[in-house]
């Protein structure tokens, strides 16, 4: 069978605030260094990357708990992390996001995993691994079992994230499932190795089509191979179901007595596939969790995949971006729709690439002919158009208590129908200015009803090399004129 089950467009996104996830993986920080490269050293035949930005975020179980955290879910960690300077960066991101770190074992004698990547242009230049595999001590282990035996009353359900770093050993996963299946509850693995026996008793595993196909030792070649895959695993593990992730084939979820169950993928521009099965595990987790069908669960957990593949870096996906993606009024258009931390990467990207990049800023409130001359004539003075959008807040702090005419959703929608836009977001009151720091646009566009000077973000603009175009505005039209005529009963004489 192929699509989306029944319910899963109506799921209850209210429903995640309920749950209470608990978490268990190897933790990381994800370290991202954007640059450029424009020359060869002198040194040694290798590229010089020119550093212009760096970022750290949550990786591996890390990025589970983050996904976890944007869908509104209440979560708690457990691991055991290092004492030194990234353990410390670890727990301000988990403090950040409110996660619960009281299952958190730290210890001088190991290292907290750090993954560089450099990242020139839309290549990956190089990542560099700081880490160990030995597996955690006994004493460490008896810590973790402890707090979960202790905790796990307070859960709906429970997943387990193994990166291979030696967290998993064979004693405490077998003691965690136990746990688990003592007290009745669900527990989801995204596995790691050649021994998927090891997960023996688990609710269910979502290895990836690679990760399958070793564990199963059949070459995955056709659909044929990796049904048998499949079936075999769902054996010879054992656990209740194997939900085989396939990148742009979708998902196939095996059940015992049951035929093997397809879902299909959006075919969508893939950045970056790293973190996809972070995501996929928390939103399986949190869907099933809150009481939708393993089925809805994991179409659920296929659609957040399919958002997160068309992000730069790992990154979560969000409630909103869920719905956006499900909602069948908005359909391709919800892939304009950023906010500000998928923007930057975008236009460190297309910077990269020697793209240019245009933002314009306003209201649209009632689209008029004027807004489509701006909008179309900034899109032909570069490659890429950006447009900013005041939320409802900020337009009623500009035009007044009863504007706007439209909400922001729906104007999000309508700009993001047109052919000239390539990416929309929404901006709060005073946010301008940091929006436009933080995408530092080549050009910046405005009607000519204004002057260079009074421009907001000129001075920004310019600093970073970039400029200010004024679009000539010839018609007498706006929002607010079109609104005052349809008060007075109709169009002026």
């Amino acid at each position: 069978m192929i699509g989306i089950p029944k319910g899963v467009m109506n799921f209850d996104f209210s429903s995640f605030d309920k749950c209470r996830i608990l978490v268990i993986g190897d933790l990381m920080i994800d370290e991202y260094l954007w640059g450029k490269v424009d020359r060869i050293s002198p040194e040694a035949p290798v590229q010089v990357v020119s550093v212009v930005r760096d970022s750290c975020t949550l990786g591996g179980a890390g990025n589970v708990v983050n996904n976890l955290v944007a869908l509104g879910v209440k979560v708690s960690v457990a691991s055991v992390i290092g004492a030194g300077d990234n353990a410390l960066l670890l727990l301000k991101l988990f403090k950040d996001l409110g996660v619960d770190t009281t299952g958190l074992v730290q210890t001088p004698t190991r290292p907290t995993t750090k993954k560089t990547r450099i990242l020139a242009g839309h290549q990956h230049v190089l990542r560099i691994d700081r880490e160990t595999k030995q597996e955690i001590s006994q004493a460490h282990v008896a810590k973790l079992v402890q707090f979960v035996k202790e905790r796990i009353h307070n859960f709906n359900m429970v997943l387990l994230s193994d990166y291979g770093k030696g967290l998993f050993t064979e004693k405490l996963l077998r003691q965690l499932i136990d746990a688990a299946k003592q007290n009745k509850k669900t527990i989801i693995v995204d596995p790691k190795g050649l021994n998927f026996r090891k997960y023996a008793g688990a609710t269910a595993i979502t290895p990836n089509k690679k990760e399958a196909s070793l564990a199963a030792g059949i070459e995955i070649v056709d659909d044929a191979s990796l049904m048998v895959a499949g079936q075999k695993l769902l054996q010879d593990t054992p656990v209740q179901k194997v939900l085989m992730t396939c990148g742009k084939e979708g998902m196939v979820l095996f059940e015992h007595d049951k035929k093997p169950y397809r879902i299909s993928a959006k075919a969508r521009q893939v950045f970056d596939v790293s973190g996809a099965g972070d995501t996929v595990l928390a939103v399986l987790g949190a869907g099933f969790a809150s009481g939708a069908s393993f089925r809805q669960a994991a179409a659920l957990a296929n659609v957040a995949a399919g958002i997160v593949v068309g992000k730069v870096g790992t990154a979560p996906v969000s409630r909103e971006e869920l719905k956006r993606a499900l909602d069948p009024s908005v359909g391709a258009l919800a892939a304009k729709q950023k906010n500000l931390s998928d923007l930057i990467p975008i236009a460190d990207r297309l910077r990269a690439e020697g793209k240019t990049i245009v933002m314009t800023n306003g209201c649209f409130d009632l689209l008029h002919i004027g807004h489509i001359k701006l909008l179309s004539a900034s899109k032909k003075m570069g490659d890429v158009l950006i447009v900013a959008i005041d939320d409802d807040e900020s337009v009623r702090a500009l035009k007044g208590k009863d504007r706007p005419i439209i909400g922001a959703q729906e104007r999000l929608r309508i700009i993001s129908a047109l052919d000239c836009v390539d990416y929309v977001t929404l901006f709060s009151t005073n946010e301008l200015e940091h929006l436009i720091e933080a995408i530092r646009p080549d050009v910046l566009t405005k009607g000519s009803n204004y002057t260079t000077e009074t421009v907001l973000g000129r001075d920004i603009v310019e600093r970073s090399g970039g400029c200010v175009a004024l679009i000539p505005i010839t018609e007498a039209v706006s929002s607010t004129r079109i609104i005052n005529q349809i008060k007075q009963g109709g169009l002026e004489n």
